[in-house]
């Protein structure tokens, strides 16, 4: 206990689940921004000074603040403007089509309108909607609804026009175009997506920084206060970078945030980073660069997830390959030698394969035992895939929040036994791999509860149990979305736990999180309250 010190904050009178080696404490004492003491009421009482402030917790639960280790904050938060196709809202192609169209209704002619958040499988139509559903629905506005996932979108006529896309269009590699009976459907798989994209006004530096602002916003309501941009300059190149640090010394950085830097051929922004001295590692603790990231398959809910086996009902389908062998082993040793750590999209056990082994050759060439390159999704690794990684200290990085809302489209495109054992989080704990958790927002919502009742309990949406025997403790759960997602970020040492001398970044729920019930965790818990660096960010109560 330090002594002679006055605490800047206390808060006392709750269960403060501080880590799972540390456990429960009654209160917790702040001071610079940082955890001073942790301890019962009594002693941390102690610390108190004539400016100290004071919270009482009443008995609620607190932990260290939740880390979503794979999101696109920047998406998020533009996308928060989009139309709402989520099944929640949209659950059948009408309603779907009546919202696309309310929203033209409000938009110029020719204006864009953007919808996200569709599963064809919880569609009541059961297949993805058509560009001629999508022309009905606003026949003056190029619309791009794209699917939860990301990694798909249908388009209708007047996008695909503006796009120059017509039936005789090159496929891009990597892509897919959609024809039925030779005539465009206005379905658009993984690159091919970029040919509308293209096609779209630009992001502004303002419009950027916006979402940045919006989406850290939203995530500090759940209780978040870091997270990992999951593909910076997806949206707007090199740009973001400069819109982050604008937002950094705006005040308008609401979360820590980790920078994943695309580095997809042609699009990529490591060159840019590289020269500017733009390495992992580089900023402080509120924005720093952490990994490089290349798309090396789509995902298995839209079947584009390169599988070593076929699709079920479709033989020839065992997904996408994004890039050659060659080329994914030559940006991740060039990367790798550079002092990049590498945080590569990998889902299907076809593409794990091709990250594992460009990992080990990076690694064997130029050893680092620390360097934890991480494969992100990593849906369906096989044994020997986890092995290797166990050997080499490659990191998976899954976001269970994929089993709530997927689960059960996983095992309607791959059969039982392959969906089932969708994103074994199970194993890889028992492995000592150190697993982290996400949402993938805006693939899913960054709320938190749906997550920790998929690890918790491994149900879908519907109730599906997947694969029991993957099942985490309470404790396990929260490990993974507070230690283990600073872990990965090389980030131990100053926050994901509440011990002294870490960032006193914490969550106050409404439940108990270590012994409420999943279902009650799941649609019956908010965050009442949420600090970063001991400053109130977020209350609710």
């Amino acid at each position: 206990m330090a002594i002679g010190i006055h605490a800047d904050l206390i808060l006392h009178g709750g269960r403060i689940w501080c880590g799972r080696a540390e456990g429960s404490v009654e209160a917790v004492a702040v001071w610079q921004g940082k955890v001073l003491a942790t301890g019962g009421n009594a002693d941390i009482l102690g610390l108190k000074g004539p400016q100290t402030e004071v919270i009482d917790l009443q008995g609620r639960f607190a932990c260290p603040g939740l880390i979503d280790n794979h999101l696109h904050l920047v998406s998020t938060g533009i996308a928060m403007g989009w139309v709402d196709a989520t099944p929640a809202t949209a659950p059948t192609l009408a309603a779907l089509t009546k919202q696309i169209s309310d929203r033209a209704a409000t938009t110029p002619k020719g204006g864009w309108v953007r919808a996200r958040g569709y599963d064809q499988v919880k569609l009541d139509i059961g297949r993805h909607p058509t560009r001629e559903e999508l022309d009905a629905a606003a026949p003056d506005h190029p619309v791009l609804l794209t699917r939860a996932c990301g990694h798909v979108s249908v388009a209708n006529s007047m996008a695909l026009a503006l796009s120059g896309i017509t039936e005789e269009t090159p496929v891009p590699d990597g892509g897919v175009i959609g024809l039925t009976a030779g005539r465009l459907n206005g379905f658009l798989a993984e690159n091919a997506q970029n040919l509308v994209k293209a096609a779209m006004p630009e992001a502004t530096l303002e419009e950027v920084i916006d979402g940045i602002e919006r989406g850290g916003k939203h995530l500090l309501s759940f209780g978040i206060t870091s997270c990992m941009d999951a593909a910076v300059g997806h949206v707007a190149g090199f740009a973001e970078i400069q819109a982050y640090e604008m937002a950094k010394l705006s005040g308008r950085l609401p979360v820590r945030v980790w920078l994943t830097l695309l580095g997809d051929p042609g699009v990529s922004i490591v060159e840019d980073c590289w020269r500017a001295g733009l390495i992992s590692g580089v900023g402080d603790d509120m924005l720093r660069v952490g990994g490089v990231k290349i798309f090396l398959d789509g995902s298995a809910g839209g079947r584009t997830a390169w599988m070593t086996r076929p699709y079920e009902g479709e033989p020839d389908n065992i997904g996408v390959q994004m890039l050659p062998d060659e080329t994914v082993e030559s940006i991740v040793r060039d990367c790798h030698d550079r002092g990049y750590q590498m945080a590569c999209h990998a889902i299907g056990d076809g593409a794990i394969e091709q990250l594992i082994t460009a990992y080990e050759k990076a690694l064997a060439a130029n050893p680092d035992p620390d360097r934890r390159h991480r494969v992100e999704h990593c849906g369906y690794s096989t044994p020997a895939q986890n092995a290797r990684m166990q050997a080499a200290g490659i990191l998976p990085a899954p976001q269970m929040a994929f089993i709530h809302d997927f689960g059960d489209s996983y095992i309607s495109v791959l059969g039982e036994e392959r969906g089932m054992a969708s994103y074994p989080i199970g194993t890889w704990m028992r492995m000592g791999l150190k697993p982290s958790t996400g949402s993938d927002s805006p693939v899913c919502s960054p709320n938190p509860f749906p997550d920790l009742y998929a690890m918790i309990t491994r149900k879908t949406g519907k109730g599906t149990v997947m694969d029991e025997t993957e099942r985490l403790s309470r404790e396990e759960a929260l490990q993974a979305y507070t230690e283990y997602g600073a872990y990965s970020q090389k980030a131990e040492a100053v926050k994901g736990r509440l011990v002294p001398g870490q960032w006193a970044d914490i969550a106050v729920f409404d439940n108990d999180l270590l012994t409420a019930d999943p279902q009650t965790i799941l649609s019956g818990t908010r965050c009442l309250l949420t600090l970063l660096a001991g400053r109130v960010v977020h209350d609710a109560r």
